[in-house]
Formats: structure tokens, sequence, C-alpha cells
């Protein structure tokens, strides 16, 4: 039934149903047809009126309007009274589609669970996820933000957000009364900051800068009770008045950390660093990477691009730039010409840069296993410099003794440098070290995808350049091998792939394509030279022991 009035009323330009004109003999049938036209016209304008009041009054109240039963005003009084001719089904149309208007405008309520994952839980063992540090916030899902990590209560941060706006009131009162100081910089203090800054000297001096015995005990208790699932004591090590300002700076952090999630920028609980910022780049990741809970749970880290440094906000590696003095990476130059260099870095003797390098890694590799155990590696990084420092290209990493002769044990180039030929020259540099060496070497397996693709491409150019240069007749795989340093497993697959070996009356044959090798050629002279490695610009001798 509904259904049927909503079409008695759909058409709102006067055109009618035939139940409207069934009833109407042919003389008078055109004469009737105008007068409903023109009632009909003038309720559309009063109904459109009428949905116009009724959005004003739904965006000042969320409460949905009343039906024309209640107190609400009825749309019985938009229609013209003395129009006797108007049907009952067609008003209470127009009542249905002015409601159902007014509710389309009303304002959509925010609901707790659509703000807040239940599914979620904060880290701290024993927390219920209740409260925030902030005290302004039901829960939280961060160790940033739990007070029972930092040895509070929901009750005691809320106590404490509410001193803190008040103070914030007392200063913003303070500076509106003190607008008509034009220039602060070179004006003594008023008294107001005089008394100030002697109060805050008082506070200082009053604190007691050797702890009682009963606090040492106290702290004690606590670290073997929680260990570092909270937060160490902090009363007593310093002025309450020092104090009170690293808690205003906590609270600070975690109220910019919330404002993030709440935004999507954050996806604290999946344990997956969606996106690095690096430098002046913003990467995204591919594959999980075993940094510490408190960091993965971010969804964003910020990192120093020449310590390698990794941290929660942008605020934090802003202050870290500030203070930081690494312009390269640790250990020796071996090469270098034009703006590229390549580092050699003992794991051992930079155990934490290497760390941080190998968990850097596998947010883009997706078989490397090594985040932690680096003592037995040697890293050899590849950076490009300009007037601000040595940015990182890529690097790879080889085991300081490898009984299988592996010349690299994992290899990767930063995504905002692939596809620019950076990866062969990693590839060459370390076949290079090899050829100082004096051995044959071969990537450890297994490849990664990219990986793979890169090596039979270096492999292809090897060989390729190896033949165009060969002047004599009969080729030797073995010649090959020593000559490019590569394992004459890898030289007979990539003759394979590209169908240049043959066997015929029991002997292999190694088939020279002109065609590949002048395809080759012309590729060669269009890339240039200027992403290759001179062997000249290396300066460089083995570790002992390898």
């Amino acid at each position: 039934m509904p259904r049927r009035k909503r079409n008695a009323c759909s058409s709102s330009d006067g055109t009618e149903d035939s139940d409207f004109s069934a009833d109407h003999t042919d003389s008078s049938e055109s004469d009737t047809h105008a007068a409903k036209n023109t009632r009909l016209t003038r309720s559309s304008l009063r109904l459109s009126q009428s949905s116009q009041d009724a959005k004003q009054v739904a965006d000042q109240d969320e409460s949905p309007p009343r039906t024309p039963t209640g107190n609400a005003h009825s749309s019985e009084s938009d229609i013209d009274m003395s129009s006797p001719n108007v049907s009952h089904d067609e008003s209470l149309a127009k009542e249905l589609s002015l409601r159902e208007s007014s509710l389309a405008h009303r304002p959509k309520r925010r609901r707790f669970h659509e703000s807040y994952n239940f599914n979620m839980k904060c880290p701290t063992p024993g927390c219920n996820s209740m409260g925030h540090l902030t005290g302004k916030h039901e829960r939280h899902f961060s160790i940033s933000g739990c007070p029972l990590y930092h040895n509070l209560s929901a009750d005691e941060c809320k106590v404490k957000a509410s001193s803190r706006d008040k103070h914030v009131e007392e200063r913003t009162l303070t500076h509106s009364q003190e607008e008509n100081r034009h220039s602060t910089r070179h004006q003594a203090p008023v008294e107001r900051q005089l008394r100030y800054k002697e109060k805050v000297t008082e506070m200082r001096r009053k604190r007691n800068s050797t702890p009682v015995k009963e606090h040492k005990e106290k702290y004690v208790e606590h670290r073997q009770a929680h260990g570092s699932s909270r937060e160490p004591l902090l009363e007593n090590i310093t002025s309450d008045y020092d104090l009170e300002l690293f808690r205003k700076a906590q609270a600070r952090a975690s109220d910019d950390l919330e404002k993030l999630r709440l935004q999507g920028q954050v996806t604290e609980g999946s344990n997956m660093i969606k996106t690095i910022v690096f430098g002046r780049y913003e990467l995204d990741t591919w594959y999980h990477s075993p940094y510490p809970e408190e960091y993965a749970r971010l969804g964003r880290l910020y990192m120093c691009e020449f310590c390698l440094k990794y941290m929660k906000s942008q605020t934090i590696l802003r202050r870290h730039m500030a203070k930081c003095v690494w312009k390269h990476p640790p250990g020796d130059e071996i090469y270098r010409k034009t703006a590229i260099s390549v580092f050699e870095v003992d794991g051992k003797k930079n155990k934490i840069y290497c760390q941080n390098l190998c968990l850097l890694a596998k947010l883009f590799l997706d078989h490397k296993t090594l985040y932690y155990d680096v003592e037995p590696f040697l890293f050899y990084v590849m950076t490009e410099a300009d007037n601000t420092g040595c940015h990182l290209v890529g690097y790879f990493s080889k085991e300081k003794n490898s009984f299988l002769n592996y010349n690299v044990s994992c290899i990767l180039t930063m995504p905002q440098y692939m596809r620019q030929g950076y990866g062969k020259m990693l590839i060459d540099f370390s076949y290079l070290l090899s050829k100082v060496e004096e051995k044959v070497g071969s990537p450890e397996r297994p490849l990664s995808d990219l990986g793979l693709i890169s090596y039979r491409s270096y492999w292809k150019d090897v060989l390729l350049r190896y033949l165009h240069n060969f002047q004599g007749k009969e080729i030797s795989i073995k010649e090959i091998s020593q000559e490019t340093a590569v394992n004459p497993v890898d030289i007979v697959s990539t003759l394979q792939s590209l169908q240049m070996l043959k066997y015929w009356k029991g002997k292999h044959l190694v088939l020279k394509r002109q065609d590949l090798i002048d395809e080759w050629r012309s590729k060669e002279l269009k890339r240039g030279s200027s992403k290759t490695i001179d062997p000249t610009a290396l300066k460089w001798t083995p570790p002992k022991g390898t």
C-alpha cells in the first residue's frame, strides 16, 4: 500500500495517474486538469520550502523528526486546504517524502565503535586498554598512550589533563594582556617572568640529588617486578618542575600519535610497517620486518638516512637531524668515482648500523633471514654524494669466510634508485672484489625475484661482452670463468637461456650468435658509461683470513 501512495504523488509537474481522471467527463477534463496542475505546482513549491525548514531544524537537533501524529508540525498545513479535490493518499505520500528528505539531511552521529577497534589490545601486560595518557580519550592501543605503562591510572591522567588545560588558558590570557609589547626579543623580562624564573630556580634547588635508601629499594623492587614492561620510576630523579615538563612532552607526543591514528595515517595493531620516511622520500614497504613491537605497531617509521636510526615521529626525527653528525656510512671508503662511493663496513665494529641496515633491507626483501647476527659479515654500502651528504643507494653483504665462495649474501637497491643501473653496479663491484681476491664467486641462494632478474641480466652482459671482444676460434668455459670471476654453473645456465650452448657429436659447443651481440652492442652505446664500475678507482686489499 505505501508503494502505491508514493507512486500517486511521484510526479510533481502536474501529470496524474488514471485514478484521478477516471471519474471526469471528456467536456470538463481539460479545465479540471489545469486546476489540479495549479494546485500541485503550488503544493510542490511549499513542500520544497518546508523541506528546507525541516533541514535547518534537523541540523540544530540530532533527534529524528516526529511524525505528523506527534507535536511536530504536520505537512498537512503546507497543502492548500481550500482545494477539496486533493486526495488523502496524496497528502500522506507528500508527508512521507518530506520526512525522508529531512532524515536524509540529518547529520550522522559518530559512534564510539567507529573510531576504535575493540579487537585491538594494549601490549602492556595486565592493561585493559582503558584510559589514555592524554586524559582525552577513552581507550588506547599502544604503549605511548598507556597509563599503566607510565605508572599512572586513567583518573590521574584526566586530572593532569585538566591542570594542563588550565595552565594553557592562564598563559594564553597573560600573553593576550601583553600584546602591546611590540618587540620582546630585545626587551627586559617583565616582573611576572622574573618571579617565575625565581620560582623554578628555587624548585630545582630544593631537589634532593642523593636519593635515600628507601627510594633506591623502591626503584629496584619496581624493576624486578615489571622489568621493561613498565616505565622506570622517575620520582626524585630530577626536580618536580622538570619531571612535569617531561610528562607534558609525553602527553603531547601521545596526543599527536592518536590524531594520526584517527586520521588513518598510522595503523596501530597491524604489526606491519606500511611506509617509511627516508630522507626526502616516503617509501611504501613490501614485506614485514621484525622491528620492535612498539615501533612496528605505528605503521609508519621515520629514519635518519645517514645513521639509519629509526624513530616514531617527525618531531623526533627533526631533533635528531639537528644533532646527528653522520654524513656517510661508517667504515672505510674503498671506492670513489664522481659522486658514487662504496664503504666497507665491518659487522663486528659497527654492529648497530649493520643491524639497522638489515632491518631496513627486510622491508623490501622476502627471503632475507639475517637481522641481528651481523658480526660474521662485511657490508659494502654504495652511496651518492651531494652537498648534504652521502645518500644510501644500495648495499650488499658477504661472509668473511665463505666455504662455498659466495661473494654476495644479500643485495639490495633502494626503491627510489631502482631501474637506474645501480643494481648492476653493485653486482659488478662484488665480482670486482672476487677478481682482486683471485676467486670465482657466485651469489648465495635463494635469490629474490628482482635479484634473479638483475643477475641474469648481468651475466648476459658479461658473456656477450666477452664474446664481442674474443678473437680466437675455441672458447673455454673455464677461461671465461677465470677472466670474469663468474661461476661456471652460472655461465652454463646463461648460455642455455640464450640458446648459445649446443650438444653435437658428443661435445658441447658454444655458438657465437652475432645477432645477440649486435643487439647488445647497440644498447650498450645508447646506455653510455656513466653507470659502470671503474676498476682503477678501487683502493682495497682483501681482509686477512678471507
